[in-house]
C-alpha cells in the first residue's frame, strides 16, 4: 500500500483524504507519490494540448508524468531521487483538469460532476503511473484499475 498525496487546492480536503486513499493499491513505492492537480478552463488546456502534444483542441484531462518506466514497477526512491520534494514525496507528475468539459461529460454521460472529476484525476493518476490506452489491451488494463479505484470511491456508473 502506498501513501499518495495530492495537491489539490480545488478539492475539499475530505474528498481529497478519500481519494488518495482509494489510488493506495495502484502502485508500490518506499515514499509517498506526490501530484499536483490544476483546474483550468477551455482556453488553457487547449493551448497546453497544443504546446505539448501539438493537437490544437480542448480537451478533459492532460497528465505530465515526470519518470519513464515506471508501469507495474517498484518506485524506489533511491532510483529517483532527483524527484524528492523536502517532506520526502515522490513527485510524480501534474495534472490539468478542464472544469468545463467535466460538467459537460457528467451531464453527457448522465452522472455527476463529482463522478467525473474524481474518473478525471483517477485516469491522470494512472497515466502518470506509466498506464495508457493506445492499444484495446492497454485500455481494459487501464479502465479496469479505473474503476476499481471508483467503485472505492462508491462512485460507479450510474
Amino acid at each position: 500500500m502506498t501513501e499518495f498525496y495530492l495537491d489539490a487546492e480545488f478539492l475539499p480536503e475530505s474528498d481529497r483524504v478519500k481519494l488518495q486513499s482509494a489510488l493506495s493499491d495502484l502502485a508500490t513505492s518506499d515514499a509517498p507519490l506526490l501530484l499536483e492537480i490544476i483546474t483550468v478552463n477551455e482556453e488553457e488546456i487547449r493551448e497546453l494540448n497544443a504546446r505539448e502534444r501539438g493537437i490544437d483542441r480542448v480537451t478533459d484531462v492532460l497528465s505530465f508524468p515526470s519518470m519513464d518506466g515506471i508501469k507495474g514497477e517498484e518506485i524506489l526512491s533511491d532510483e529517483h531521487g532527483e524527484e524528492l520534494d523536502e517532506e520526502g514525496r515522490l513527485f510524480l507528475g501534474s495534472i490539468a483538469i478542464c472544469e468545463q468539459r467535466a460538467k459537460e461529460q457528467a451531464e453527457e454521460y448522465g452522472h455527476s460532476y463529482a463522478r467525473e472529476l474524481n474518473y478525471l484525476i483517477v485516469h491522470g493518476v494512472l497515466h502518470c503511473l506509466g498506464y495508457d490506452h493506445e492499444t484495446e489491451e492497454e485500455k481494459r488494463e487501464m479502465r479496469k484499475k479505473e474503476e476499481t479505484v471508483m467503485e472505492k470511491l462508491s462512485l460507479t456508473r450510474e
